[in-house]
């Protein structure tokens, strides 16, 4: 199986002085995800939790959404012509009666890439898709300190990256700031998707009172991964997209951007952050 971490090799310039020295690197390699024995999709991964990886990437893509539905993950035997195992094929089974949607082309696109499809439409997709309404009752209420605490604990839980500095990190926390899981990988999506699969393996589902917090910005593919899961609150140290704004609009998701410090910008679902004094005008 393939490793977290490896070295390679390096030229080293400090300060005009030049050395030669080996360097730790984030791995990354493909994983094909297949259905019930037909190729699905390809993500480029960071070595591990790729049975998680697999369930979170469906439960996106509206096939699973309970444990009962999972029948199996195993790795594909015989992956190469050689008949060797790359640890790099992985196929799901569904359990019986499971329905599958009909994952087209098109719908392949809109949940791969980085940008989604455009405008209303991805909207309505999502809309169409979704098995958990966001429905926290009595909505999960957040202080803004709580909130500005995340990001340094994020950072402290981040194991792999203090070795490499090359990967990105999804934690859930619960509504009282208790870290309750954090994935690592080269993509944002791939490390959310391990955070909803574990979910979905333990009978998680729906996320309905914790905050996802992902390192870096939040796409609309972030967006939809976290209405797709039911979590009603998406934080982000860096800036969202204009249609992860009006995806979350749309859907009843806090969305939180610019999370450094004290400070943040809350873009929609404002009733769930708890606000001690009324807003400066600006």
């Amino acid at each position: 199986m393939g490793r977290v971490t490896e070295r390679r090799k390096v030229l080293r310039i400090r300060d005009g002085q030049v050395s030669s020295r080996p360097d730790t690197l984030v791995a990354e390699e493909p994983l094909e995800i297949r259905l019930n024995g037909k190729p699905l999709a390809i993500t480029m991964r960071t070595p591990g939790d790729d049975f998680a990886l697999a369930a979170g990437f469906l439960v996106s893509e509206g096939v699973l959404g309970a444990t009962e539905e999972l029948r199996s993950i195993v790795y594909c035997a015989g992956a190469t012509q050689d008949g060797a195992n790359t640890y790099n094929v992985v196929d799901v089974r569904t359990a019986p009666g499971v329905v599958i949607p009909d994952i087209t082309l098109e719908r392949n696109v809109y949940t791969t890439s980085s940008c989604g499809l455009c405008g209303k439409a991805s909207l309505d997709a999502v809309r169409t898709t979704t098995r958990f309404a966001i429905d926290d009752t009595p909505p999960v209420r957040i202080e803004p300190s709580l909130l500005a605490s995340l990001p340094d604990r994020l950072r402290e839980a981040q194991r792999v990256f203090d070795r490499t500095g090359g990967l990105h990190a999804a934690a859930l926390f619960s509504e009282a700031g208790e870290l309750l899981d954090i994935r690592e990988d080269v993509g944002r999506h791939n490390a959310v998707d391990k955070l909803v699969g574990r979910a979905l393996q333990n009978g998680g589902l729906p996320l309905s009172r914790a905050i996802l917090l992902v390192s870096g910005r939040a796409s609309f593919e972030l967006a939809q991964k976290a209405v797709m899961a039911g979590i009603p609150v998406l934080a982000a140290v860096s800036a969202p997209s204009s249609l992860a704004v009006d995806l979350a609009a749309e859907t009843g998701l806090t969305l939180v951007g610019f999370l450094r410090g004290p400070n943040m910008n809350v873009y929609a679902g404002e009733h769930r952050i708890a606000l001690r004094a009324a807003a400066t005008q600006g």
